[in-house]
């Protein structure tokens, strides 16, 4: 009997239509296009205006109608939808059965998964862990996030990082040799400090007090992150590349999580990996947290040709941290 393989078949993406501009940004907060770009790499992002009063479910549901326009499918055909966010419409209900509603997959289960940036990762582990098992042959995974609502304008270390977006990817199942081929995930929760956002959650909340406080907005030690998410990334990369008897020269893409340009460029220094293999776009759409690779994925969807050997890798708050390696599945 032929092993079953879980597969990504189709992908789409949406980006809100407003460009936020660094020169923007510099007439609120300290700063300037050209400390942003060396520090960052982002010379715009993208951000979903808050006059329009919805939420990551309407970014996911422009990427569910992309991806259906290039690869179409019956939505009463999906067993189960994996919406990976850290910025849900709402704490409840979740996100997944929103869209589950408003998309008419109302033979789907689904459920909201929080991982930060690793989101989209973590969430292919989950989605291949359902279709291996044979129980379910149709997996959406949506990934995204809108972090402009939880963006400090007034931190000029963190308020030009972060933007909006989503991503979407269907994975089948399949007995070709194709698909997810491997993974690695990691988690570690001994860091909370450098990485967090304190107010919002059983532990703190909405009052007054965490409002006054800023506690409803991204914190982050820029030094002592950068460092641990390039080893850890370059780690578990290195780690899975071995582990599968891959060299670098087999490897036909990667694509890091666009958090910082410095870290993928050293992600891929320390891989020995020419950036022409990897997958780039934070200059243009910032950092969307679990939005990012999918967005890669569906930017570079012209150029990945079936079979290509593509290595995902992220690394988030948590921290959580990851990578997955895949055998592309077909030919846009």
């Amino acid at each position: 009997m032929n092993k079953v393989h879980a597969v990504i078949t189709g992908v789409g993406g949406y980006i809100p239509e407003y460009v936020l501009t660094n020169e923007e940004i510099s007439t609120y907060v300290d700063t300037s296009d050209e400390w942003i770009l060396q520090r960052i790499g982002i010379r715009e992002r993208r951000i979903l205006k808050p006059e329009e009063g919805v939420g990551i479910t309407y970014l996911a549901k422009k990427a569910i109608e992309d991806l259906r326009s290039r690869k179409d499918f019956d939505p009463l055909e999906i067993e189960a939808i994996i919406f990976a966010t850290s910025t849900p419409d709402y704490i409840l209900p979740n996100s997944a059965s929103l869209i589950a509603y408003r998309m008419g997959m109302t033979n789907a289960f689904g459920f909201d998964l929080s991982a930060a940036c690793s989101g989209y990762i973590y969430a292919l582990e989950v989605a291949q862990a359902f279709i291996t098992s044979g129980k379910y042959k149709k997996v959406l995974v949506i990934a995204g996030d809108v972090l402009s609502t939880i963006t400090d304008t007034l931190d000029r270390n963190s308020c030009p990082i972060f933007s909006d977006a989503c991503g979407v990817a269907l994975l089948e199942s399949t007995t070709d040799e194709e698909g997810i081929v491997d993974s690695i995930m990691r988690v570690d929760g001994n860091s909370l400090e450098h990485l967090q956002m304190w107010g919002g959650g059983s532990a703190h909340p909405a009052s007054h007090e965490t409002i006054d406080q800023r506690m409803h907005f991204i914190h982050q030690d820029g030094k002592v992150v950068f460092k641990r998410a390039v080893t850890a990334m370059a780690g578990v990369c290195e780690e899975i590349i071995q582990r599968n008897g891959l060299t670098k020269d087999d490897v036909n893409w990667v694509v890091p999580h666009q958090a910082n340009l410095r870290i993928i460029e050293a992600v891929a220094n320390r891989m020995d990996i020419p950036l022409d293999k990897v997958m780039v776009n934070i200059d243009k759409y910032g950092n969307s947290s679990a939005g990012t690779i999918p967005l890669c994925l569906w930017e570079w969807e012209k150029y990945l040709q079936k079979g290509d050997k593509v290595i995902l890798t992220a690394f988030g708050a948590g921290y959580t941290w990851g990578a997955v390696y895949l055998k592309w599945g077909y030919n846009a």
